[in-house]
């Protein structure tokens, strides 16, 4: 029997990808006798199919050859490429960062400008380990032939001796260095170790993958022929179905889309997904409209219990701040979503829960100590304990919260319109999109 096979049927009464847990018991890796590459007999292959938060589901994989003792781990995104890819951004001031753990996909680059030292796409498999880790493996690649280049090129190898000597030197962070992971899969991840509070020394940036980028990743664009409806009232009054898979346990399932007028506001897209096979539901919203000429920015102080029921919707370019928490929650974190405000408090304080560098073995006892205590004083302001600055910055403009004195004045509530930045319209892609007097430009231009 195949591994696969083997795990399909270990896995006939539950999901093929179990989360990653230190209870169940009943979670093994399959043996595969394979080949070693570096003796050239036979060693045991372990493969795990688990899914992990914010990663979705993995394949780990374990090589260990008994007659020469060699040894190789990888892992491979066995889940989906995700709508943006991602970039982290570290500025590496101490030793404490040098153990923060990083999850790169095998599709990743990663980049320490200060010397010029690339890892390209494709050219490492994927790895979970720790920025020290990623050097010690690149030193590890370079040293390997260097036996071969004293030899025939000694130049060439006492370059490459220095440039080790610099990647070993970046290991003591003895001055400062920048650390960039850039994945147009968007299934790379980089450590805060201060969550649930922002960490100012990392930024994390979701971005539009290029052409080139989609098709490295084997993604091909597909020409769709767009049929226009009847008329808008008839797309309003219609719910529309289309066939897709549970982001859960990857079955076939139906999700639901409807065009959905909000009062006071504006025209949005809520889509909903319910999976018969595992009972899993969930729903995201998309703006129905333009993109605003200037973004928004709400901020609500929480005063009463009867303020979580007033509705929200949150798009995907809006960030999300409670300055007495210290917490702030970015762009694309949760995506869109139209629920109360309790609702998304509540959304986030599970997606804390579920960070995967607080849980299980690669906890420490203050992170644990410090997640409780966010929670705790999260939980205070759901249930009307403890008042608070709600506050919704949408650079497109697409966000809302309800005022629930409309059409009169809230109190308690403020709506600000601001210019966006060069940055923001850069994140938006409006610096390069031009509707206005383009024609005129390709007529002198020829």
């Amino acid at each position: 029997m195949s591994a696969l096979g083997a795990m399909e049927a270990a896995a006939a009464g539950g999901p093929l990808f179990r989360p990653l847990s230190a209870e169940d018991g009943e979670q093994r890796p399959a043996e595969i006798e394979s080949l070693c590459m570096n003796c050239f007999r036979n060693g045991v292959t372990r493969l795990l199919l688990t899914r992990i938060p914010f990663f979705k589901e993995i394949i780990v994989s374990s090589f260990a050859c008994d007659s020469c003792s060699w040894s190789n781990t990888e892992i491979q995104s066995a889940g989906r490429i995700q709508e943006q890819g991602v970039r982290y951004t570290l500025a590496v001031t101490s030793r404490q960062d040098m153990n923060r753990e990083v999850v790169k996909t095998d599709c990743a680059t990663a980049r320490i400008p200060e010397l010029d030292f690339e890892i390209p796409a494709f050219t490492q498999k994927g790895v979970l380990t720790t920025i020290e880790g990623i050097i010690d493996r690149a030193v590890a690649g370079l040293e390997q032939d260097q036996p071969i280049r004293r030899a025939t090129d000694e130049e060439v190898a006492r370059k490459i001796d220095e440039f080790i000597g610099k990647l070993k030197q970046l290991k003591e962070v003895h001055s400062s260095f920048t650390f960039i992971i850039d994945d147009p899969s968007g299934n790379s991840f980089v450590e805060n170790p201060h969550a649930p509070q922002k960490d100012d020394a990392l930024v994390v940036t979701h971005y539009r993958r290029t052409p080139q980028q989609a098709a490295m990743l084997g993604l091909e664009g597909e020409e769709l022929d767009e049929k226009a409806a009847d008329s808008a009232d008839d797309l309003r009054n219609e719910v529309l179905q289309f066939n897709t898979n549970c982001p859960e346990c990857n079955a076939p399932a139906n999700t639901n889309m409807k065009l959905v007028q909000i009062p006071h506001f504006k025209e949005v897209i809520i889509m909903a997904t319910n999976c018969d096979s595992c009972g899993h539901r969930t729903n995201e919203v998309k703006s129905g409209g333009a993109i605003e000429p200037q973004g928004t920015r709400i901020t609500l102080r929480i005063t009463d219990p009867s303020d979580m029921t007033r509705d929200i919707l949150k798009s995907e370019t809006c960030s999300v701040e409670i300055p007495e928490l210290e917490f702030e929650l970015g762009m694309g974190a949760l995506g869109g979503k139209f629920t109360t405000l309790e609702g998304l408090l509540k959304d986030i304080r599970d997606l804390v829960e579920r960070n995967p560098f607080t849980l299980g073995d690669s906890s420490t006892p203050s992170k644990t100590e410090k997640l409780q205590e966010f929670i705790g004083k999260l939980q205070e302001i759901i249930e009307g304990k403890t008042t608070a600055h709600f506050i919704m910055d949408d650079p497109a403009g697409n966000s809302y919260l309800q005022n629930v004195y409309a059409p009169e004045e809230d109190p308690e509530l403020k709506v600000e319109r601001y210019e966006r930045t060069f940055e923001q319209n850069e994140d938006l892609g409006l610096n390069d999109m031009k509707t206005e007097g383009y024609e005129s430009e390709g007529a002198s231009g020829r």
